[in-house]
């Protein structure tokens, strides 16, 4: 079951690196500014830090930032030196959602499939890759950015940051929104924000479970990087077995879910570095990480 859990989106990872194939060298042919998104290695490859790069257009995710986004996440996803990504933004609006431009009727419905289609794409690999993706907010969140939030395992955000999904009130219903905010804050506050498009404030939002941490704006690059660090500290195959077994148990009821990490945690305890964890607090050391899938017994 580990095994299988390690790896069950691999499939998912070839799938979109096969489609990323006809997008890539387009990309690759423009300058950072004219870049959708930016992408920058720290501390070596632990961590990637991703910034959504059209403040002019209050990062609205078009189709061309949301395939440059796609790439940037699968990236050497693979690699056993990568621990975390972060996604952050330039301007005052971490992301105003979908480019409306793009979702008129001279479009065609073709078109709009595979706008909400790369969306939804883009949102379930951020649950599904092996390492802990956080979002660093310092703005506006809104519809598709604020599901962009939602999906990320951790948000650390600013006091001024503000969050909405004000579809509604130009005739777009914040559908697909609504599946990564309605698993993330209770029923009730996710229908106010879908009926309304009233945003809530970064403290509301702490409250209610959409956002990890609220700081003040000098002290959000500190915070969110002290985070990235202490995840970085831990053995790799152990944080992509546990983010992929919560995921699988979420979508479970109690008793199934108790059987699937009972599972887990047995086939946990048969890697290297399980055992190597055990063997430091043993013997009152700090662990060496193999920071690779190998087992120590059956």
């Amino acid at each position: 079951m580990a095994r299988s859990l390690l790896f069950r989106a691999a499939g998912v990872f070839q799938l979109s690196r096969t489609k990323l194939g006809t997008n890539m060298s387009r990309f690759y042919c423009q300058t950072e500014s004219e870049l959708p998104t930016i992408s920058r290695q720290s501390d070596g490859i632990r961590w990637r830090r991703i910034i959504l790069n059209n403040p002019r257009k209050r990062n609205a995710l078009s189709l061309s930032m949301l395939e440059s986004l796609r790439e940037n996440i699968l990236t050497d996803v693979d690699s056993d030196d990568l621990r975390v990504i972060i996604i952050s933004a330039k301007g005052p609006v971490f992301s105003s959602g979908h480019d409306l431009k793009e979702l008129t009727s001279a479009q065609g419905r073709e078109y709009h499939t595979q706008v909400f289609h790369t969306c939804t794409e883009v949102m379930t690999l951020i649950q599904d890759i092996p390492v802990p993706v956080i979002a660093m907010v310092n703005g506006v969140a809104t519809a598709a950015g604020c599901q962009l939030v939602a999906s990320c395992d951790i948000a650390v955000v600013t006091e001024k940051s503000t969050f909405a999904t004000p579809g509604v009130n130009v005739g777009l219903f914040c559908s697909t929104p609504a599946v990564a905010i309605g698993r993330a804050v209770p029923r009730k506050v996710a229908m106010e924000m879908l009926f309304t498009g009233t945003p809530i404030s970064a403290h509301d939002a702490l409250l209610h479970g959409l956002v990890s941490k609220v700081v003040p704006e000098e002290r959000l690059e500190e915070e969110t990087l002290a985070i990235a660090r202490r995840v970085c500290e831990a053995s790799r195959p152990v944080v992509a077995l546990g983010k992929a077994t919560f995921q699988r148990q979420m979508a479970q009821g109690r008793d199934a879910a108790y059987a699937t990490t009972s599972k887990v945690m047995v086939d946990n305890l048969a890697l290297r570095d399980g055992q190597e964890g055990i063997r430091a607090f043993i013997e009152k050391r700090k662990p060496e990480w193999s920071h690779r899938a190998e087992k120590a017994h059956d």
